[in-house]
């Protein structure tokens, strides 16, 4: 009775691609996005201008940054998207990098697939080579020491030589060894004690590392000093406020002495925090809640400084830098918790911040970046923010690889000749990982106005000639020469995540056989709405 019948699965409006047709989709919006920011690679690639539908304006050729701006709508674009993301939170450098070689693997794999190659046989071989790849990254990688500064510094102007800093390069990776060298402490360095402020005006040349912790924020009160030197700071998480109850109460008062009574009171609680201060010590006080502005009367008085609603994260890099303790409670307040440092209120162009500077032991410091408008500030946050990446990865690893596209074509050479050993298809998934690794110095060459395939040509001859890995492409000459005798190295880290990102992306992508695009419900329910509202006219 039921024979003919259709067996209806998904809503009516749902779109479906099965098979090869579901496969070359992804791959091609994966390649379109990975070709997007392929032109921004090496010192010599090119900025992006992004507008977006507010019309802020972002200037960057930092891959992850491109990526978060535009408004990607295909789902497997969307995951090349989330490796950028993903390569930029956990080592801080080589999202473009990633980006492009997942996009290459893809287009290999679509070559295979071509050939008859099932995926699953291509998912295995990248896997393979992937765990070789990372090894051969090991044998290859450069030992340094965390004393040895000057090899920090070429780590640094490495990751540095990509932006557009002008010749601020040198300052910016200099400020971004010694922040990093001052919080690295029991093998492991913590960012988040780094503070990163842009201020307008001046040139890059003149961003400054401050021993210690700049508030944004400004001094409360007129009369209270704008410097203390070697001042006893106290750091509070309670209001110098008048606490009020959390339920509602009414007060019958029959005479007005009484109301001069209450008034008295609560200016005598006031009273009674600031001096708990003064007595304890405090010459400058920085407070998470608001304060009173009674209260800030009495602090000038006792020649306190004060500064309120500091953010907690400010609150706990002044903890570390000045080695106060933050107090909840002001009745428990003593001089055993405060911390030493000179403060000063400083007026930088039309905004006026705090430096907590010359603390005795610090473990918090701040980068005060100056330039001449907001593109220049933001670009430089964001040159500032890998610099410090890759300083930490290596102080944390010790090790270092060159760069110049020389690990690329190492690994791509060993990868070669582990292929012959693997039997069966997985062979071809091996050499098709080589030959994607060669696409990252090739795009180093094209972007530096070479002839791709002679320089890497030229580079693949120069290693096997001398059997020298670090040998790579000097882009600003065209020359291949040894990059770690030009100082072009790069965090050892870096590079394996960057095979890992791509490689796990490429192979999510290649086991997708089936698309389901589920009807719009949204759309659908306001062109309802929208039929309800505006009825259709009569018939003539």
């Amino acid at each position: 009775m039921l024979a003919g019948q259709p067996v209806l699965i998904l809503k009516e409006g749902s779109e479906r691609t099965t098979g090869k047709d579901a496969l070359r989709n992804n791959i091609t919006a994966a390649i379109a996005v990975a070709e997007a920011v392929q032109s921004t690679l090496g010192p010599r690639g090119m900025d992006k201008l992004l507008v977006d539908s507010m019309g802020d304006i972002v200037i960057t050729n930092d891959g992850a940054t491109i990526l978060d701006e535009i408004d990607v709508e295909h789902p497997a674009a969307k995951m090349l998207v989330q490796v950028a993301k993903a390569q930029d939170q956990e080592v801080g450098d080589g999202t473009t990098t990633s980006v492009i070689l997942a996009g290459e693997l893809l287009r290999r794999a679509e070559k295979l697939i071509d050939q008859k190659i099932h995926p699953t046989l291509i998912v295995s071989g990248y896997k393979k080579a992937t765990e070789k790849a990372i090894e051969f990254l090991k044998e290859i990688s450069i030992s340094v020491k965390p004393e040895d500064d000057e090899f920090l510094y070429r780590v640094a102007r490495t990751a540095l030589n990509s932006k557009a800093m002008g010749n601020a390069r040198n300052h910016f990776a200099r400020i971004a060894v010694d922040a990093v060298k001052r919080i690295f402490e029991n093998g492991k360095a913590d960012l988040d004690d780094i503070s990163v402020l842009k201020m307008q005006g001046k040139s890059l040349e003149e961003t400054d590392l401050v021993n210690g912790v700049v508030i944004d924020k400004e001094v409360l009160h007129p009369r209270m000093p704008r410097e203390v030197k070697n001042a006893k700071i106290a750091l509070i998480n309670f209001p110098l406020e008048v606490k009020k109850t959390e339920f509602d109460a009414k007060i019958r008062i029959n005479d007005p002495m009484q109301v001069s009574a209450f008034i008295e009171a609560e200016h005598d609680m006031l009273r009674d925090m600031v001096n708990k201060l003064k007595e304890a010590g405090a010459t400058a006080v920085f407070c998470q809640k608001g304060v009173d502005d009674l209260a800030q009367h009495f602090l000038a008085i006792h020649g306190i400084m004060a500064i309120r609603r500091v953010k907690k994260s400010d609150m706990e890099r002044l903890a570390r830098a000045t080695n106060a303790r933050i107090i909840t409670n002001w009745r428990d307040f003593n001089s055993d918790y405060l911390g030493s440092a000179d403060v000063r209120e400083v007026k930088i162009g039309d905004e006026k911040v705090v430096y907590v500077e010359n603390c005795p032991n610090p473990k918090a410091v701040s980068i005060v970046i100056r330039g001449a408008n907001k593109y220049v500030t933001e670009e430089a946050e964001r040159a500032v923010h890998d610099a410090l990446c890759v300083v930490r990865d290596v102080l944390e690893d010790g090790y270092a690889v060159p760069g110049g596209g020389a690990p690329e074509i190492c690994v791509s050479r060993k990868l070669r000749k582990y292929a012959e050993e693997v039997a069966g298809r997985e062979q071809f998934a091996i050499e098709a990982y080589a030959e994607a690794l060669e696409s990252i110095p090739k795009a180093l060459a094209h972007n530096s106005g070479l002839d791709p395939i002679r320089t890497v040509a030229d580079l693949i001859a120069a290693q096997t000639k001398n059997h020298k890995y670090t040998m790579g492409i000097e882009v600003f000459t065209g020359e291949i020469k040894d990059m770690a005798s030009e100082g072009v190295v790069e965090p050892l880290r870096v590079k394996q995540q960057v095979f890992k990102s791509a490689s796990e992306t490429a192979e999510m992508i290649l086991r997708i056989d089936d698309v389901i695009v589920a009807k719009d419900l949204e759309k659908e329910k306001k062109a309802e709405e929208g039929s309800e509202k505006t009825p259709e006219m009569p018939p003539m």
